[in-house]
């Protein structure tokens, strides 16, 4: 992009002279204003944005120097202001200078001066640009940061009263997820291109929502393998748009339709709240979504409420059929499990087969399945056997929530389950912490790791993050950023080749990691390190 240049100055000779000394355009820059007095230079920039400015200290109307002093009074341009004059006088420069014009010089203008001008406007302007974009970097990090704490309920005082001061919130708020829709099409992706789809995904998702972008989420920690982003929803982006909120949620799907992301989408609305210190509870609802949604009729959104809703008086439990049913599971009995699915779904059709029925008898199936499992090793909890759950009821061509869709999942299930009663855990995770030190900029996934060593992968994932209080995939991450930040220390590589040696194809996804874990950007980083060795 052209850096925009105004010249001012009453001789037309001047203003003629310094447009034709070089060419401006293929040097990177444009000028889009010649001003014949200070007057008409000043009312320009009231309603235009430049970024350098040559003016003549003494022209009609308004002088340069009156020109500079006003524009930087009432704040109306950050231009690189430089004073082109025929007074070779000290005081005319310390005037200038004091106003805070960048440069002072005498005509007439050489071509060698004019470039090296440019030059210094032009880095300056890069430094400027460069540091706006560290400190918008770093302010985003620390929202983000202080979102997550309320998303997972563990906060205090001061991270609602940054949120509050920096997002705009409403009375009704909801966590909604944006997720892909198929766990067996990531496996046909690399992690590069999942990763540039997810890109995708978030930009869609803050172009949607426009002045409210900063209410996207694009990573979210503590999920293996997951490529999700997610956003805060307030009434008010439905109320403006004067449509209703389903209106404003399938608008959403629409607009990833349009993308051709190449993945299903799908938008996991969690329950709405009316605080935002409740937030977590919308966030885990809309975590518990992602669970059961895989046993109902396959769409682009749910919704918690609709989902979870149960009408007494049309629904029947079969609690008989399903305890027997979870005792075939609990001792892998594979015959059991044809047997009991099938006197499950016998009852469900003598009860009268409605979708409150289904969905009772499957919530109540899944609970005690989750419990189950948590009863087994008291390391998993229930929020990581819903994410077990969610990457293994993925059945292409059988109708979700169906007898053969139970079945097998239910097959599966037993096998967890016996992945969870032994103790693999004596000398993988060993075996796992060497293959990041040696591999760590491959494309490792736990998936990959889990078929290597012969465990579940979730269950693998599950005493990783017991024993390092972390997912596995922020662990891979942290031991990059620190690796990077030997790097930094240690050589004069480009950011982007340091990012690419440690195993991020995306520069702009490792500076935000690294920002994320040190606090700064790999730039300040590397600077402030060398500071600090100049002073010792």
């Amino acid at each position: 992009m052209r850096l925009k240049v105004l010249l001012a100055d009453d001789e037309p000779y001047i203003v003629e002279g310094l447009s034709k000394l070089i060419d401006w355009e293929a040097e990177g820059f444009e000028i889009v204003k010649k001003a014949s007095n200070g007057l008409e230079a000043y009312e320009y920039l009231k309603n235009n944005k430049v970024d350098i400015i040559f003016a003549d200290i003494q022209m009609p109307e308004i002088t340069g120097l009156e020109l500079l002093q006003r524009i930087k009074e009432e704040e109306i341009s950050d231009a690189y202001f430089i004073i082109v004059s025929g007074f070779n006088d000290f005081k005319y420069a310390q005037t200038a200078i004091r106003y805070g014009s960048m440069d002072y010089v005498l005509k007439p203008l050489s071509k060698e001066t004019l470039m090296e001008i440019l030059a210094k406007a032009s880095l300056m302007k890069d430094l400027e640009l460069k540091e706006l974009r560290d400190s918008a970097g770093m302010k985003r990090a620390y929202l983000i940061q202080n979102l997550m704490m309320l998303l997972r309920g563990k906060f205090e005082d001061r991270h609602l009263d940054y949120i509050r001061t920096n997002l705009r919130l409403s009375d009704k708020i909801r966590y909604i997820h944006v997720s892909f829709d198929s766990i067996l099409a990531l496996d046909e992706y690399d992690e590069s291109e999942l990763l540039s789809i997810k890109n995708r995904m978030f930009e869609c998702c803050r172009g949607y929502l426009g002045i409210n972008e900063d209410h996207c989420i694009k990573d979210i920690p503590g999920y293996e393998e997951e490529y999700e982003v997610g956003f805060i929803y307030c009434d008010y982006m439905a109320k403006e748009r004067e449509i209703t909120e389903k209106e404003f949620m399938e608008g959403l799907s629409r607009s990833f339709e349009r993308e051709s992301l190449g993945i299903p989408i799908v938008l996991l609305i969690g329950k709405s709240v009316d605080e935002l210190s409740k937030i977590s509870y919308s966030y885990s609802s809309a975590s518990t979504l992602r669970s059961f949604k895989n046993f109902r009729e396959r769409k682009p959104i749910y919704f918690y409420e609709e989902e979870m809703q149960v009408n007494e008086k049309k629904v029947a439990l079969c609690k008989k059929e399903l305890d027997s049913l979870i005792a075939a599971i609990e001792q892998n009995d594979k015959n059991g499990i044809d047997v009991y699915t099938d006197k499950l779904f016998d009852e469900m059709e003598t009860a009268s087969l409605v979708s409150e029925t289904i969905n009772m008898n499957t919530n109540y199936l899944l609970f005690r399945l989750i419990h189950l499992a948590v009863e087994q090793d008291e390391s998993v909890n229930q929020e990581e056997v819903m994410l077990y759950i969610s990457e293994n009821v993925f059945d292409t061509g059988i109708a979700r929530g169906s007898r053969l869709h139970t079945k097998n999942f239910s097959y599966e299930y037993a096998d967890y389950l016996i992945s969870l009663r032994k103790n693999v855990s004596r000398g993988i995770l060993a075996d796992i912490e060497k293959e990041i030190n040696d591999n760590y900029s491959k494309n490792l996934t736990l998936r990959e790791l889990s078929q290597k060593y012969y465990v579940n992968s979730s269950y693998l994932g599950q005493i990783f993050k017991k024993k390092y209080g972390m997912s596995f995939k922020d662990y891979l991450s942290n031991y990059r950023v620190q690796i990077a930040a030997g790097l930094l220390l240690k050589s004069d590589m480009k950011i982007a080749q340091i990012a690419e040696e440690v195993g991020y194809k995306d520069t702009d996804y490792f500076i935000n990691r690294f920002i994320a874990l040190k606090g700064c950007t790999p730039s300040k980083y590397r600077k402030n390190a060398g500071e600090d060795q100049a002073r010792i």
